[in-house]
């Protein structure tokens, strides 16, 4: 039979039935999904319609993630699917889809942080005191001026995970990247998140 994505075989928004006018076409064209999992790197390349190619990511296991309160990008591995709104069949198989809400390994942007602001989020760890010029603490102080992390980001630090959202679409361009979810977003995950293991 072949998957379709003509509307042709629908029916009317009446409830009336369509007169089939031609056969299927290749412009009508469906594939099946790429239900992209967690896991290292497989992507394969589809030659689509005009000779052109879209790379269907079967498995990824990293990201290029933003932190956008702080422009910072860096790369990193992503742990779990914790929600998807469309179904939670999808996070229970941990697939990959654009908008789901991922964990994130916090290690790139822990230690980005602690070298350009010189201060240690999350956990205390001990340290030898570095030698830090009066020129750098300088630099420090300034950088650090209008520095703010909120609270919940601050809380996940401690537990080296960052909730992320995917904003690429890995069955298309065979990439998983997206942003660290904060402020009001960050609390409406929070409580779904809450509300699904309550159930």
């Amino acid at each position: 039979m072949g998957i379709s994505r003509d509307s042709a075989h629908k029916r009317r928004k009446t409830g009336g039935r369509n007169i089939t006018i031609r056969k299927k076409r290749k412009f009508e064209l469906g594939r099946p999904a790429a239900l992209t999992k967690i896991g290292d790197k497989r992507v394969s390349r589809v030659r689509v319609r005009g000779g052109n190619y879209k790379f269907r990511a079967l498995r990824l296991e990293n990201g290029n993630f933003t932190w956008p309160s702080e422009s910072c990008t860096k790369k990193t591995r992503i742990l779990v699917v914790v929600y998807n709104a469309s179904s939670n069949e999808l996070v229970r198989t941990n697939t990959l889809v654009k908008g789901c809400i991922v964990q994130v390994d916090a290690a790139p942007f822990k230690t980005w942080y602690q070298q350009y602001y010189n201060q240690n989020l999350g956990k205390e760890e001990e340290k030898k005191e570095e030698i830090v010029t009066d020129r750098k603490k300088k630099i420090f102080t300034a950088r650090g001026r209008d520095r703010v992390v909120e609270e919940p980001v601050a809380t996940q630090f401690k537990t080296g995970r960052l909730y992320a959202k995917l904003t690429s679409r890995p069955g298309q361009c065979g990439r998983a990247d997206g942003y660290i979810l904060k402020g009001e977003e960050l609390n409406f995950y929070s409580r779904k998140i809450a509300d699904k293991k309550k159930k």
